[in-house]
């Protein structure tokens, strides 16, 4: 089989489309690239996801928390301490078996002339269980750096906000927000290569893959307990992480630009990369 036909075959795989079947017997290195490619499909669903909508929520756990409000700052202390303080390994595995006890616990809705039974296996699925679990792991993590940028916003910037008359969600918007996302933006553009790494835990965690439809690391498992060399298929999909994270610096090093574009370029934050070995 030439290249060309492995790459029609299973390029898409990983989502249901083309071959069923996963190769046997002498398998090349062209096999390799292309169903570990196929299944990274999944890994930038996840982590494209999980950061879009954990922005959102990081934006309102770090506002939250640096809220008087005592019932808005201490659901928010505690989110983040409790997510932030337990591996995402151990979270996956609680949160698996949690979604597993609901379909058997069982969601009736009771409507008065009749019953609705509110189906809900889907969440022990990983497409979305461990979506959830990832959404609210990068929320905490992030939640934390736009606190923390947050309480560094100059004095000076809010003071001369209130002396243009501005206050409350116009000064936010306009002063403390931007300011907050310059300040956190090279912090969080490691959490956001981290949470893509991260993405190869969905294998390890309970969560099973559909009908072999896995993410990368399960096709690079696959090759290497096939062929009893993890030399090949390992270094395969570093590959493809090493180019995705150099995507991810590229793409938050335009939006770093963007956010400091009104700066001189002396005073602009330097963007680098800082490889987080340990977290």
């Amino acid at each position: 089989m030439s290249c060309f036909q492995t790459i029609q075959d299973y390029a898409l795989r990983s989502i249901g489309i083309g071959e069923r079947l996963l190769p046997k017997g002498e398998m090349t290195l062209c096999e390799h690239f292309t169903l570990i490619g196929s299944g990274l499909i999944w890994n930038l669903y996840y982590g494209a996801v999980a950061l879009f909508i954990g922005f959102f929520l990081a934006n309102t756990l770090a506002v939250a928390k640096a809220s008087g409000n005592v019932w808005a700052r201490k659901p928010a202390e505690w989110f983040i301490f409790v997510f932030r303080g337990s591996p995402l390994f151990i979270q996956f595995f609680l949160a698996y078996e949690a979604f597993v006890l609901i379909p058997r616990m069982g969601w009736d809705i009771p409507l008065g002339f009749m019953t609705v039974t509110v189906e809900t296996s889907w969440l022990s699925k990983a497409w979305l269980g461990a979506l959830i679990v990832l959404c609210l792991n990068t929320a905490a993590y992030s939640g934390e750096i736009f606190y923390g940028a947050l309480r560094s916003i100059p004095r000076g910037d809010i003071e001369a906000a209130d002396a243009y008359g501005m206050s409350g969600w116009s000064r936010f918007r306009r002063i403390m927000w931007p300011t907050m996302l310059r300040l956190a933006w090279p912090a969080y553009t490691n959490e956001a290569i981290f949470l893509f790494h991260a993405t190869t835990l969905v294998y390890f965690s309970g969560f099973p893959a559909f009908q072999q439809k896995g993410d990368a690391l399960y096709y690079a498992t696959y090759f290497a307990s096939r062929t009893f060399n993890p030399f090949v298929a390992y270094p395969v999909i570093a590959v493809y992480f090493i180019l995705l994270t150099l995507s991810v610096i590229a793409v938050f090093g335009l939006v770093n630009r963007r956010l400091n574009r009104h700066l001189p370029q002396s005073a602009r934050v330097k963007f680098r990369l800082r490889p987080q070995i340990i977290r």
